[in-house]
């Protein structure tokens, strides 16, 4: 692909990131990304054949992201301990997302195509997470910053709690401090006390 052709994808993308973030996955169509791209129907179906092709190209945008913001944190030259409050930081950021979160749009699209496990993007990005958690802990643990029996259950545990509250903003509401709550509890079970 050309430089061009690159940014042209790039930028429908973006503005399908937009447009997902507010409507969910059911109810856009590719005339929605059409008028909010300001290119012809013709122009979009040069670089997405669907809106199902397009959202994965948004979660594609989205699992890249969310690996640099942790490539970030682990690159940080402070303890595992302020690794961990970093990342989940970032993921308060995120649940705390009011407009354009894609959390709901999301589920929608895992609902409706039913992917193996092989093939989800949110696995794929579990497992990902999970395996810098581990280690974010298990060297917090040989450093004496943490203690934790199990750092692959410890970090299984954070991630489920981390979706929990994204899936809750979404349905409920959240607030910052119900976030700082949780962040507090899980420092706390890893022998940490966040001030």
């Amino acid at each position: 692909m050309g430089d061009r052709t690159v940014q042209k994808r790039k930028y429908i993308v973006e503005k399908a990131r937009s447009v997902f973030g507010r409507n969910g996955y059911r109810a856009v169509t590719m005339k929605d990304i059409v008028e909010m791209c300001e290119i012809s129907r013709g122009g979009l179906y040069l670089y997405f054949a669907s809106t199902r092709e397009l959202f994965e190209a948004v979660l594609e945008e989205e699992h890249a992201r969310g690996a640099a913001v942790i490539e970030t944190v682990m690159s940080k030259g402070v303890s595992p301990g302020e690794k961990l409050l970093l990342y989940l930081d970032e993921q308060k950021k995120i649940i705390l997302k009011k407009k354009e979160n894609l959390t709901a749009a999301t589920y929608e699209y895992l609902f409706e195509t039913n992917l193996s496990a092989k093939n989800n993007p949110m696995k794929k990005r579990f497992d990902e997470d999970a395996a810098v958690l581990t280690q974010m802990i298990t060297d917090g643990v040989e450093q004496e910053w943490m203690v934790c029996e199990d750092a692959a259950e410890a970090a299984r545990n954070i991630l489920f709690t981390m979706e929990g509250l994204k899936v809750s903003a979404c349905a409920m509401g959240v607030t910052a401090g119900m976030v700082d709550r949780e962040i507090e509890y899980i420092m706390g079970t890893l022998g940490m006390v966040v001030k």
